[in-house]
């Protein structure tokens, strides 16, 4: 019988990791959707609650891209559209 080691994130249950750095990893990154989240519904609220988790978890999963736009490299966001 073999035995497998699974990581859950703590932020997402239903997923499962075979890393725990990765799941680290998600659980940050399910972190900052939140923040990222919380801050663009303050900046508009008639963003939905629905949009903003969506734009939250899109930038955070993106966030190398937002942060070498941020400095001074605007045209990385290129590197986004489709």
């Amino acid at each position: 019988m073999a035995v497998e080691v699974v990581y859950r994130s703590s932020r997402d249950p239903g997923n499962l990791f075979m890393d725990k750095a990765e799941a680290d990893r998600h659980d940050k990154m399910l972190e900052l959707a939140e923040l990222l989240a919380g801050v663009l519904q303050r900046a508009d609220p008639a963003l939905g609650e629905q949009q903003a988790e969506e734009l939250g978890i899109y930038m955070a999963r993106h966030r190398e891209v937002f942060a070498r736009a941020f400095r001074n490299q605007p045209e990385a966001l290129l590197e986004l559209a489709p």
